[in-house]
């Protein structure tokens, strides 16, 4: 039953109701009328600042105008500052670059060192006056008047910089360049100046003018692997920083601009040229007269001689860079930062690379258009036993068989191989060689020409193009290529390539793009039965008071089964023949199981060999920094024959391992020039890896179509054909006959007639 409100109460809640709508409107009212009586009283407070007629155009405008910019580029000056401040954000930044490690070799001998040298018992005060002057009139001179950035030092040198039309003067203070030796990175953007500039800042808030110069002075980077004037002069004067001279201050003065440039064991000549530039800059900024440095000027410093020490520069770069990352992974509780390191180098083998890469450079580079060349050479273990990244560290330190990404041509199709017989191939599955197209691309082989049905194993052999693209898209089965490429990029990843290894059609033929290190010990998966393994160069880390901190076989990664072991093996056996009847005879080896893959791309941009033996694995490229063609060079060129140098000199001494799948090395075949001095005959000439010949595709076309039909003619007076001299008993085709050039490049190569089919 509804209840009813009586009237009373209904008329007591509408009179409730009234009441505070008329306490809500009085009260908005009031506020209302309070508000305009306060804007009424502030404009006619602010009337009497009013400024009319030009005052207000000339004055308020631009200061009004101003502030708001200046709030705006206050705003965005925070935005920037921001990724800057990020990298302070270690409370340990001061120690985060003064790791200082000493190398040592796999066996103990000390091969060199990097990081800062750690010598604090030379204060600033016992700094030469004149290397300190030397280095504020060069870097910057008005260094304890700045806050951190010179203005007009930068508006100096930009003026300087116009008038010169290029770089000749450089603006970041000695703040600045502090800054982007703790915090930065060398690269040349808009962002790390804008970062360096805000942490010169920083800095300065943070450490005294005197604190900012030692640490600069203590950690730049001198050139010749050493950090710090104290250590640069230990390396190019055989002493300590307090007792070096006027024009030995003068030359370590002018390496702060460029070190490798300036570097005196380098380049002495222009090591004093730059010391005397740093004289002049004494006598103008008014630090000392001419007369103070005219016995400097006479008398221009002598380095020491260090050009036979024969330092591995690259491979240190690496494993510095890895004991970086090593130390991170250390509790935070642990505060050494001075190290001996013992490394995986071998210095005999070391000096082989060296040695072999500088030799061919030097005799055939020029006829191959070569300029640069890097190989890697790894234990089965992934442990780097040599590292060349390029010809000359003096005049690039840049580590070609690291950082330098390069297209591997066919000696990628291992992986696509390898894919292959985990989906059910075996080495003697039959596959048309034949026409193909993916879309509009349409692969070749190498003359335009097929060879119907091959296996497996002739087709690696061979090098062919078209059957690596038929079995990615028979790996991709009815869901389409892509899927089979993705299959072959994930048995590539399970090898230990690390590159993007972006999905194209021409993917399988080697398209992408690796580094010569992890192409290296990835193939070291083959004779590892299947185990995948980790490039390092750090075997054992100890403290400098002899502590062991970590060790590679107790802390280190542990092999992964990528493959199977009897894939491992059949692939073994498939790659053999590359070496023993292949595109790679210049690199098999006397006695020592030996398989591989050369690789050519397109332009003869980049030629490889890669390959390995039951003990070493090893990766050789030859090609040009600017991506320039060479002359015709192919993997089984130069690549093979560097190869089989180096791999040489890594197995004497070492008890020769069996490969799976390919059993133990047999001897090679004796060389005819051996075999005819031992006869007493004359000596043939030698056929070496180049010159190559000069053939253009067409050419090689039409000589196919002669050496068919002057093999036509042969066969009617087959029984009158002359022996052919390298083979016994064998009669030797007329097209050779005809073209002996071409017969010597084609068996210099490993390859039959026409010898010109790209690997």
């Amino acid at each position: 039953m509804r209840q009813i409100i009586p009237d009373d109460w209904k008329k007591r809640i509408n009179n409730f109701r009234l009441d505070l709508d008329a306490r809500f409107d009085s009260a908005l009212f009031s506020s209302l009328r309070g508000t305009r009586e306060l804007y009424e009283r502030f404009s006619a407070f602010m009337d009497r600042f009013y400024v009319g007629g030009w005052k207000r155009w000339v004055f308020v405008e631009p200061l009004s105008e101003a502030a708001t910019i200046g709030l705006g580029g206050l705003v965005l000056m925070l935005a920037l500052a921001i990724p800057a401040f990020r990298e302070t954000a270690d409370e340990d930044w001061l120690k985060k670059s003064d790791l200082a490690v000493t190398f040592l070799d796999r066996y103990g001998n000390p091969i060199g060192s990097r990081g800062i040298k750690h010598n604090d018992s030379i204060p600033l005060e016992d700094f030469p006056d004149n290397l300190i002057k030397a280095t504020l009139a060069t870097e910057d001179r008005r260094f304890y008047d700045h806050f951190g950035i010179d203005f007009p030092g930068l508006a100096r040198a930009l003026v300087t910089n116009a008038q010169a039309g290029g770089v000749r003067q450089g603006g970041s203070s000695i703040s600045q360049q502090l800054a982007k030796n703790l915090f930065l990175s060398n690269e040349r953007t808009i962002e790390r100046k804008v970062n360096e500039a805000f942490l010169a800042i920083w800095l300065e808030t943070r450490l005294t003018k005197n604190e900012i110069l030692k640490l600069y002075l203590d950690r730049a980077y001198m050139g010749g692997g050493t950090f710090g004037v104290d250590g640069a002069a230990h390396f190019y004067f055989n002493k300590s920083v307090r007792d070096i001279n006027l024009s030995e201050a003068a030359m370590l003065a002018g390496l702060f601009k460029a070190p490798t440039k300036f570097a005196p064991h380098i380049n002495l000549p222009a090591a004093r040229a730059r010391a005397n530039v740093v004289l002049d800059n004494l006598v103008d900024a008014g630090f000392m007269t001419e007369g103070q440095v005219f016995g400097a000027r006479r008398n221009p410093a002598f380095a020491v001689d260090r050009r036979d020490e024969s330092s591995p520069n690259y491979f240190l770069d690496y494993a510095f860079d890895e004991m970086r990352k090593l130390v991170d992974t250390f509790p935070k509780s642990y505060t050494e930062r001075v190290f001996v390191v013992r490394t995986s180098i071998d210095m005999t083998v070391q000096h082989a690379a060296d040695d072999a890469i500088e030799n061919q450079l030097r005799q055939f580079g020029r006829d191959y258009h070569a300029t640069q060349a890097a190989t890697v050479v790894s234990d089965l273990d992934g442990g780097i036993r040599a590292m060349v990244g390029g010809r000359d560290y003096g005049a690039s330190q840049f580590n070609r068989a690291t950082d330098a990404y390069r297209q591997p041509g066919s000696s990628f199709k291992p992986y696509v191989y390898t894919t292959a017989l985990l989906n059910g191939f075996k080495p003697t599955s039959i596959v048309v060689d034949g026409p193909v197209c993916i879309g509009n691309w349409c692969p070749q082989n190498y003359g335009h020409s097929y060879s119907g049905s091959v296996t497996l194993t002739q087709a690696i052999t061979r090098s062919i193009n078209v059957v690596p693209v038929k079995l990615s898209i028979a790996l991709g089965g009815k869901e389409g290529p892509k899927a089979g490429r993705a299959k072959i990029v994930e048995v590539a990843r399970r090898f230990g390539l690390k590159a993007p290894l972006p999905d194209t059609p021409s993917m399988p033929i080697g398209s992408d793009e690796v580094t010569v290190i992890e192409h290296a010990v990835a193939y070291a998966t083959f004779p590892n039965k299947g185990k995948a393994v980790t490039p390092h160069s750090v075997l054992e880390v100890r403290t400098g008071a002899g502590d062991l901190v970590w060790r590679w076989d107790r802390d280190g990664p542990k092999p992964k089964q990528a493959i199977p072991a009897s894939v491992a093996a059949d692939m073994a056996g498939m790659m053999s023949h590359v070496v023993s009847e292949g595109t790679a005879r210049r690199a098999a080896l006397d006695g020592i199981p030996t398989a591989g893959k050369t690789g050519t791309t397109n332009a003869y941009r980049d030629a490889w060999f890669v390959g390995y033996t039951g003990n070493f694995t090893c990766a050789v490229w030859y090609g040009n920094d600017d991506y320039s063609p060479t002359n015709r060079m192919t993997g089984g060129s130069l690549p093979a024959q560097t190869w089989h140098d180096i791999m040489v000199a890594a197995h004497q001494g070492v008890e020769v391992k069996e490969l799976a799948g390919v059993g133990m090395g047999e001897k090679l075949p004796q060389p005819a020039n051996a075999a005819m001095a031992q006869a007493g005959q004359p000596k043939t000439l030698e056929i070496k890896p180049g010159p190559p010949p000069i053939l253009t595709r067409r050419g090689a076309e039409v000589l196919v179509q002669v050496e068919k039909m002057l093999d036509d003619a042969a066969r009617v007076a087959e029984k009158a054909a002359p022996a052919d001299p390298r083979k016994p008993g064998k009669p030797v085709s007329s097209s050779a006959l005809a073209f002996p050039e071409n017969y010597a490049a084609a068996t210099a190569d490993g390859v039959t007639a026409p010898a010109l089919r790209k690997n």
